[in-house]
């Protein structure tokens, strides 16, 4: 992943992501405004959106803009499936083209910021088309920001926030970023101790599932939406190309039914790529792929 220093791109990465003990060790995002505020009001058709179909963080903002229905509210550009040296690009047409700035690549989106960047080019990018600059780079802001759009469902109601904001903060350095910690593991004693927290956590959701239909509350939360791109690339991507091998997601028949209802609900499965995640997962990587071979399987019908 090619990095911004001062507002200028570098293809080769300086500064890799792993620690001397051989944990992987996620870079935070450093782009952190907010909608709602007098720089960026909420206004519909303002803003934009830049992903990638490969991207669990970019798959939540998706979720959420289809779960709020803020589609024709907010556009988005699709970046092609795999990155170059030169990061997430685009087609100059196309579905993987950026109907929005007309870049090439997202580094392009990112120079355009007024103070330059220095960081990591990531998605999701939420761009204000009037103020002209990024306004967030931070998947978990972003989600909760769309909530602030009049009339749109409340996925973090008051009263159940303390229980979404613990859900969130143990599935995602367990399970979300813990996959991750398991794939990019150097050591042997990296990788175990990753790997055994992936599926002490599918367990513990597992067993609550046993009698509730979401994680926090009666209803689905943002907790839910953060989860489900994890549980989506499961089984096609993390257990072979990353080694969580222990077990399948539908070996768990509780996450396994909850994970197909959100499936099956109104827009999501427009949000999922399962062709996408292997052939992104299973890249050429000298440490993971060396070969770059695309495995045919597993063969899996989400349909309830």
């Amino acid at each position: 992943m090619g990095l911004m220093l001062e507002g200028r791109y570098l293809a080769e990465d300086p500064a890799p992501q792993t620690a001397d003990d051989g944990t992987f060790q996620r870079t935070k995002s450093t782009i952190r405004d907010w909608i709602g505020t007098d720089a960026h009001p909420v206004e519909p058709g303002r803003y934009h959106l830049y992903a990638a179909w490969n991207c669990p963080w970019a798959h939540r903002a998706l979720l959420t803009r289809v779960f709020l229905g803020l589609e024709d509210a907010i556009g988005v550009s699709y970046a092609r499936p795999r990155r170059t040296d030169q990061g997430w690009v685009y087609d100059p047409e196309g579905p993987y083209s950026d109907p929005e700035l007309g870049v090439a690549a997202l580094h392009e989106v990112y120079a355009r910021q007024p103070e330059p960047y220095t960081g990591r080019v990531t998605v999701p990018v939420l761009w204000d088309r009037v103020a002209r600059r990024i306004v967030s780079n931070e998947s978990a802001d972003v989600i909760r920001m769309l909530g602030r759009f009049p009339g749109v469902p409340d996925l973090c109601p008051a009263a159940l926030r303390p229980e979404i904001d613990r859900w969130n903060a143990l599935i995602y350095d367990t399970l979300n970023n813990g996959v991750y910690r398991a794939g990019f593991a150097r050591t042997q004693e990296a990788y175990d101790a990753a790997v055994v927290e992936v599926f002490d956590t599918l367990a513990r959701i597992e067993a609550h599932l046993e009698a509730h239909d979401w994680l926090a509350g009666d209803v689905m939360t943002e907790a839910d939406v953060r989860l489900f791109p994890t549980l989506a690339r499961f089984d096609v991507a993390y257990h072979y190309a990353f080694k969580c091998n222990l077990h399948r997601l539908i070996d768990h028949p509780n996450l396994w039914d909850y994970a197909r209802r959100i499936y099956a609900m109104p827009g999501v499965a427009e949000t999922v790529r399962f062709d996408i995640y292997k052939g992104g997962y299973f890249s050429p990587s000298e440490l993971r792929n060396p070969l770059g071979i695309v495995p045919k399987g597993p063969i899996i019908d989400w349909s309830l």
